[in-house]
């Protein structure tokens, strides 16, 4: 692991000063190979999926793993739209000329080598490399076991069209090993990989947000809240609570909590137990949603625990609770939430502005669905990933978030006196 990583930063130091119409050049000759080379990718991809059905793995997962030729058609698609992403590096965040006549620049420079650690999505293969190139950054990918044949695959492709566009093709490797050991020593390499960031399940990412000596960017886990105000639009409440929970329940901007003022509860609890049953959706809720759901028609609630505020879920299942004000629902949201989406329903402008100056999340909602806290959504072109932590990068992270600052001074033989 160590060589790889040695050789990635070699990589990385060739990577940084390439222009960007070398970097976009590999990044066609990637969409282009991945297209032509689609029939090996897919066989390497079938070993994966048979071995994953014979260990019994949920159909939900082995889909995430399955690659056809109308998904990696689509992967080079999404390819071709980093090529036409702004370059982030060489940008010029804020300047100056000192008293003393010094020039002083702030500019955009890659992060160097970045290593991701992921779970059975074998695209984030193909994303995490164009974004690193793209942002001028080498990387090391670790996907999990499961994906291996596929990984293994698509990181031949990928390599190959770096080289022949005249990169070096270690800028994109894998990390070898499939055991847990190969993680240990990525998140060990210290001095060797600038910045390490996961992209999985909570599980995942807290091992490596706890064991890695490596800085980490903290990334996904998604306990995500609806809070339907006092003042809300039942109609607008109803739809965004149904596509915050049930448009795509299995990722991590899914709403898996939803808390609703006492003084609109008697007309929108049971107008929202009926939609979420129609969406397939199981409510676990306190007193008040139970009571609510005693009638038939399949709306029966689910006696929430204490467990289930702390849940994500990442299922057709979503906790529900009654609360007497908005800074009770505030209170809640600070007790469980993971930081990453929040969304309040309402038409008091009040209540807007004071609940989304005290929630504390990486994105805040307001009439609006949790589902839009998304690189693409919100108009990056793509991300690597959504962090929830403070430091460096929070929320979608794009290209301008897998670079770093260096200050250029310029001056005419000044010495300091």
């Amino acid at each position: 692991m160590r060589a790889v990583a040695r050789r990635a930063r070699t990589a990385a130091a060739a990577l940084a000063p390439a222009p960007r119409t070398l970097r976009d050049a590999a990044l066609a000759r990637i969409a282009d190979a991945l297209v032509a080379r689609t029939g090996e990718i897919v066989a390497a991809n079938a070993d994966d999926v048979a071995a994953a059905r014979s260990e019994g793995t949920p159909e939900s997962v082995v889909d995430r793993l399955t690659l056809t030729p109308e998904r990696v058609a689509a992967i080079a698609s999404d390819v071709r739209d980093v090529i036409a992403l702004p370059d982030p590096v060489g940008e010029v965040q804020r300047g100056s000329t000192l008293p003393n006549g010094l020039e002083l620049r702030q500019v955009r420079v890659p992060l160097g080598v970045v290593g991701i650690v992921y779970e059975a999505r074998p695209n984030v293969t193909v994303d995490a490399a164009a974004l690193c190139l793209k942002s001028g950054n080498a990387v090391l990918l670790r996907g999990s076991s499961s994906a291996h044949a596929s990984n293994t695959a698509l990181v031949a492709v990928v390599r190959d069209a770096v080289a022949e566009a005249g990169l070096p093709a270690d800028a994109v490797q894998l990390v070898p090993g499939r055991g847990r050991e190969s993680v240990t020593e990525l998140m060990r390499a210290r001095g060797l990989v600038d910045v390490l960031i996961p992209r999985g399940g909570a599980s995942l990412i807290k091992a490596v947000v706890e064991q890695s000596t490596v800085p980490v960017i903290e990334t996904g886990t998604g306990n995500c809240h609806v809070y339907v105000d006092e003042s809300a639009d039942v109609e607008t409440a109803l739809a965004i609570l149904v596509n915050s929970k049930a448009q795509r329940p299995s990722v991590c901007n899914a709403a898996e909590t939803v808390l609703v003022h006492e003084g609109i509860a008697g007309a929108f609890l049971p107008r929202a137990l009926e939609a979420l049953a129609e969406a397939g959706v199981t409510v676990h809720g306190d007193a008040a949603w139970q009571k609510a759901g005693g009638a038939a028609d399949g709306r029966a609630v689910v006696p929430a625990t204490e467990a289930d505020w702390a849940d994500e879920y990442l299922s057709h299942d979503i906790a529900a609770a009654v609360v007497p004000s908005l800074d009770a629902a505030v209170e809640h949201i600070r007790a469980w939430s993971s930081g990453h989406t929040e969304a309040i329903v309402t038409r008091d402008t009040a209540a807007a502005r004071r609940f989304t100056a005290l929630v504390d999340s990486a994105a805040v909602m307001v009439n609006a669905s949790t589902r839009f806290t998304d690189g693409s959504q919100f108009g990056f072109g793509a991300e690597i990933g959504i962090s929830t932590q403070k430091l460096h990068a929070r929320g979608p992270m794009g290209l301008p978030e897998l670079t770093s600052t260096k200050y250029v001074v310029t001056g005419e033989g000044h010495v300091r006196r």
